[in-house]
This record gives structure tokens, C-alpha cells and sequence, in this order.
């Protein structure tokens, strides 16, 4: 059964935060970076206050039947390339893994392509860790195309 189509989308609020750190946290390379506890560490909250407060974030969860399935971040980036065109950028996309292999991915990416067209954006864009060969496979199906090399300096 396909219970994707009962999903609700919504802004995060700060009641929200536990539960997506959860799933922030949930696979092997979240769980190396994130740090699950029962009190929200202040560079989480501040985090969430600064993302709450900038217009071009949406942190963006999806619940079904009250319960948080997914969530994920777009970022709106004004830029004068393609004539002073807007991109938006999706990140830290997840799926509660008690809710995986239901259809919410693909929902989520379709809720968050038509927020992209929605604020005039040309393109979406994403990038994944190498070490996640299914996630890639996932983006793949759902069109997006491996057009550019990215490269990232760790700070």
C-alpha cells in the first residue's frame, strides 16, 4: 500500500527539531556527524533560529497521521548568472526509516520541485556523499543528472 499520498507538508517548528535530528541521525554517516540527545543542544537551536528567521530557508517536514515521515532544507540562492536567475538547493533530506520504501521520497522531491517552480527557481540542485550509492541511484530516477564535478575544502 502506497502511503505516501496521505503526506502533509509544513514549515518545522521548534517541537519538530528532536525528531529530525533523530532522522538526521538514522544511517551511517548521520550518526557520525549528529548527536541525538533528549535536551536540543544550543548550536541546533540556533541553527533552527537562523534558518526560521532568513527568507530564502525552508526547513520542511512531512507528517502522516501525526507522525514526522521526512524532512529536508531548501535553499533559495539569488545569483546573476542566467540573467539573474534563482536556484534552489535541497539538503539534508530524510525519511523516518520506519516509513522508508513507501513512495515519500519521491513525494517529498515532488512537493519540493514544485516549491522550486513556485519561487521562480530555474534549477534544483543537490548534492550527495559518494558513500551513498542508493541515494544517488534514487536522484537518478527522479531526473537529475550529474552535470557539473563538485568538490567541497573542509573548515
Amino acid at each position: 500500500m502506497n502511503t505516501a499520498s496521505t503526506l502533509n507538508f509544513r514549515i518545522a517548528t521548534k517541537e519538530d527539531l528532536k525528531e529530525i535530528i533523530k532522522m538526521m541521525a538514522d544511517d551511517p554517516l548521520g550518526s557520525q556527524r549528529e548527536v541525538v540527545s533528549e535536551i536540543i543542544s544550543e548550536k541546533y537551536m540556533s541553527a533552527f533560529e537562523k534558518i526560521q528567521a532568513d527568507p530564502n530557508q525552508e526547513l520542511t517536514v512531512a507528517e502522516m497521521n501525526g507522525v514526522l515521515v521526512a524532512t529536508f532544507q531548501l535553499t533559495f540562492i539569488q545569483y546573476l548568472n542566467f540573467q539573474g536567475g534563482v536556484r534552489a538547493q535541497i539538503e539534508a533530506v530524510r525519511t523516518n526509516s520506519n516509513y522508508r520504501s513507501r513512495g515519500i521520497g519521491t513525494k517529498v522531491f515532488e512537493y519540493a520541485i514544485n516549491r522550486a517552480k513556485a519561487k521562480g527557481c530555474h534549477l534544483i540542485q543537490l548534492t550527495t556523499d559518494k558513500a551513498r550509492p542508493d541515494a544517488l541511484r534514487f536522484y537518478e530516477k527522479l531526473g537529475f543528472k550529474a552535470a557539473h564535478e563538485g568538490m567541497k575544502l573542509k573548515l
